[in-house]
């Protein structure tokens, strides 16, 4: 280990040990969630999900950081992206169980989803999971694929949130051969579904939460996918 990643984990455990050490810091935390809730996913992915980055960076690199990653313009990509995030876990966790409601195998599946463990509210967040990850996950990884080929290609500068990103040459560009065989075909089924599964099962408040700290994996993934795509 470098004297870096000494510095890093330092810094993990002086931000996180507050949250465990002091009542009103995380009263703080649940009560602003509860009055800014899309504020606060915006700041959570920020952190975490380009944390998650730079950790996969250090992965293929040996750094954390570097000219062309661009740093800033990430860190307000990944807030939008959080935004849209818990969007779309809000209607997902809301509309699936009120669908599913109608059927005599899921009666009471709603009810479930605001209630202790049960096994009724494990088969509601298995569905939600399922749901969130084949309808919303491959357009939402492919987007993000997009911005982060857009940011390197301007060289990580902050001006590259204002230039028009050419999505169509990008996707035409993107190999496809890791995006479907290994980011869809095998981190969906294996690792989202279930983790997300999981997300659902915890109470509301920290939903969001943790998917941004799965975040943190998605970036571990996205370096696995990215050293792939170079050795093809």
């Amino acid at each position: 280990m470098k004297k870096t990643d000494f510095l890093v984990i330092l810094i993990v455990v002086a931000v996180l040990l507050p949250f465990f050490r002091f009542d009103g810091v995380y009263k703080g935390y649940t009560d602003f969630n509860a009055a800014y809730p899309l504020v606060l996913a915006f700041l959570k992915f920020a952190v975490l999900a380009t944390f998650g980055e730079m950790l996969g960076l250090r992965i293929k690199t040996g750094k954390y950081n570097a000219p062309s990653y661009g740093l800033l313009p990430r860190l307000v990509v990944w807030g939008l992206f959080g935004v849209w995030i818990a969007i779309a876990m809000g209607v997902f966790s809301k509309g699936i169980p009120a669908y599913l409601d109608r059927f005599t195998l899921f009666n009471g599946v709603k009810d479930a989803m605001g209630g202790g463990f049960t096994g009724l509210k494990l088969l509601g967040a298995f569905c939600i999971s399922v749901m969130m990850n084949t309808a919303f996950a491959p357009v939402f990884m492919t987007l993000h694929k997009v911005t982060d080929t857009h940011i390197i290609s301007n060289g990580g500068k902050f001006s590259s949130l204002f230039k028009p990103i050419p999505i169509g040459s990008i996707l035409g560009k993107l190999n496809w051969q890791v995006q479907w065989g290994f980011v869809f075909k095998k981190t969906l089924p294996l690792f989202w579904i279930p983790a997300h599964t999981l997300t659902f099962i915890l109470p509301q408040e920290f939903q969001v939460l943790f998917a941004a700290f799965c975040s943190i994996i998605l970036g571990l993934i996205l370096a696995i996918a990215a050293i792939m795509g170079e050795k093809k």
